[in-house]
């Protein structure tokens, strides 16, 4: 064994082990991961380097990373058989800032034009991690040239390091000791660094074995052609990902290399369990760059309404700050963002098209999340739009339409979509708003969801349709034949002065209309105003709806509005508690009535008044 060779480290070195050491990461933990990659890389030199070189320094040793633990002695020792260092490297790897030599030996590559070059990461700090758990880091190291020494490199990542020739013979790669300090001994129970390892390392491309055990057995399949996977490894990759016993719903596999390279397996799950009141869903799609885990949990990877999928997002592509912890690129990220949303609308709408039924099916589960996007995802309003699925006036009840189905059954004329929110397809039916449609051969939507309202408000249009809510009373309506009219024009005009005077600042306005065919009266909502449906919910959330009064509407064809007209004549007393009793049901019906006890006290008033 030569003298050490005692060396300082480059001033930049300095400052960086300081930063690692006490601010860079944020868990100590992740050196094993860095670790494990820089071995991981030296592996990936080194059989590329066999393809080029006639001789390589023991090359029958097998291509993996071994992994051992020293409990009693408190070390860690992470051995490859890659393509090792030579005495001038380490000094330029392990001496100097960001270097460990795989930058220079991409760019060698590229130069040659060797297309593996792609494959090969880049580490430049990562190594410098250890030091956040260790006293005393030793690599033992022999280069894949056989006329190479053997060395030892030693560090206590403070003074310096020494680089000493070492007179037995190491094996090709390197084999780093990790002495680890008082406070993380922890790190050498087998338990904890099988976790750490299946964490962030479990798709290395290279066997990974522990204490003799190999510990990364699940295959990185979301690099591998689709052709070349089947439906079984699907199933049993989204299990092992999704920790699911289910069988995924949807399975979505692609790669791109524009705008971003990125290779990408997501999933949705069967069954939804926020709507069985299981809490929220935390995002599952996990952030990998070339296999190494970046984030489990990645901020803005995808959007919140997209919590339920899982799966796994790797990009070579990312600027990872000098940790790999965080993304620095908050450009890069919404890129990524809206690709992989882009991709999963069209695999959804794809799906709406050639399997409706399954379709169905998922809407009925996951449809609220699909509402989410449409109320928080601007950039997504009408891809998400029509992937919406309701009943309508049109339809058997049971039956689900779509926007687009709407769009081919609307007349030529038409250019709004016209809706209905309520509690469910009979009241509606039932109710005053639809039946001025029905007479018109119109479709109305029925949307029974407490938050369908708030969804079209967000919406406002469709296909450069408006949407429109049924009960509004700016509708104008075509005139039809009106071979009911059970009052004359002069009449009907008495009346309407009549009922404006009686009912005062109950509403805005009173007319006669020409909706109504079975009821008598009907209360309409001003276009910009909260509809009843949405003020119900912004109260029940503690907000206060803003003061609105609604325009009332008569049927001059309904018996019960000609008898109120001759009623006034005879008793003009009840006639007036007959009048507001028709105002308060008519605004009940609408969802404007505060107070609904003021309504029976009304009610009671007429009765006694009729049975005198």
């Amino acid at each position: 064994m030569s003298e050490p060779q005692t060396q300082s480290f480059q001033a930049e070195v300095r400052q960086l082990l300081d930063i690692v050491i006490h601010s860079l990461y944020t868990d100590k933990e992740v050196f094993v991961r860095e670790l494990i990659s820089n071995a991981s890389d030296s592996l990936e030199k080194l059989r590329l380097k066999q393809l080029t070189e006639n001789s390589v320094y023991q090359g029958d040793l097998d291509l993996e990373i071994s992994i051992t633990t020293d409990e009693e002695a408190g070390t860690i020792t992470f051995a490859d058989h890659g393509i090792g260092m030579t005495r001038e490297e380490l000094d330029q790897n392990l001496g100097t800032i960001a270097r460990s030599g795989s930058k220079e030996f991409l760019e060698a590559l590229k130069e040659k034009g060797d297309a593996n070059a792609s494959v090969i990461g880049q580490f430049g700090v990562g190594f410098y991690s250890a030091f956040m758990a260790a006293e005393k880091v030793e690599v033992y190291t022999h280069s894949w040239d056989e006329s190479a020494p053997s060395l030892k490199w030693e560090s206590d990542g403070q003074s310096g390091y020494t680089v000493t020739e070492i007179e037995e013979d190491e094996k090709r790669g390197c084999r780093i000791v990790v002495h680890l300090k008082e406070d993380s001994k922890d790190f050498a129970q087998n338990t904890n660094l099988k976790g750490i390892i299946d964490r962030y390392s479990r798709f290395v491309s290279f066997p990974l074995i522990l204490n003799g055990e190999r510990v990364n057995t699940v295959e990185a399949i979301w690099l591998k052609s689709k052709n070349d996977i089947s439906e079984e490894e699907y199933e049993e990759f989204y299990q092992y990902c999704a920790h699911a016993a289910d069988k995924p719903r949807h399975t979505l596999h692609f790669s791109t290399d524009a705008p971003i390279n990125i290779n990408a397996l997501l999933f949705s799950p069967d069954e939804n369990h926020e709507r069985f009141g299981f809490g929220q869903m935390k995002a599952g799609v996990s952030l990998y760059c070339r296999k190494v885990l970046i984030d489990s949990e990645p901020q803005g990877l995808l959007p919140e309404w997209l919590r339920f999928l899982r799966g796994v997002v790797d990009s070579e592509d990312l600027p990872l700050n000098i940790s790999r912890e965080s993304m620095q690129d908050s450009a890069l990220v919404k890129k990524l963002n809206s690709l992989l949303t882009k991709r999963f609308i069209k695999h959804l709408t794809r799906q709406a098209k050639s399997e409706p039924e399954q379709y169905q099916e998922f809407f009925d589960r996951f449809g609220r999340f699909l509402k989410e996007g449409i109320a928080t995802a601007f950039d997504h309003h009408e891809s998400l739009a029509g992937l919406l699925r309701f009943e309508s006036s049109m339809t058997e009840e049971g039956k689900k339409t779509s926007l687009d189905e709407y769009l081919t059954r609307a007349k030529e004329e038409q250019d709004s979509i016209y809706y209905l929110v309520g509690v469910n397809r009979k009241a509606m039916e039932d109710g005053p708003y639809l039946e001025a449609f029905q007479k018109r051969g119109m479709e109305v939507i029925f949307f029974t969801d407490g938050m369908d309202d708030y969804i079209m408000e967000t919406l406002r249009e469709y296909k450069g349709k408006k949407l429109v809510s049924a009960d509004r009373a700016e509708i104008e309506m075509d005139d039809l034949p009106d071979e009911q009219a059970k009052l004359s024009e002069e009449e009907g005009k008495e009346l309407i002065e009549w009922l404006g005077k009686t009912l005062g600042d109950k509403v805005d306005k009173v007319e006669l209309g020409k909706r109504l065919v079975s009821h008598p009266v009907v209360a309409l909502t001003p276009q910009d105003a909260p509809s009843g449906q949405m003020r119900a919910m912004m109260e029940a959330m503690g907000e206060n709806a803003p003061e609105m009064k609604a325009r009332l509407e008569f049927n001059p064809g309904h018996e019960l509005v000609a008898k109120l007209n001759a009623l006034r004549s005879e008793n003009e007393e009840v006639a007036a508690q007959v009048a507001n009793q028709l105002a308060d049901n008519a605004l009940l019906a609408a969802g404007l009535v505060k107070n609904p006890a003021g309504i029976v006290a009304g009610m009671n008033q007429l009765l006694g008044s009729l049975m005198k």
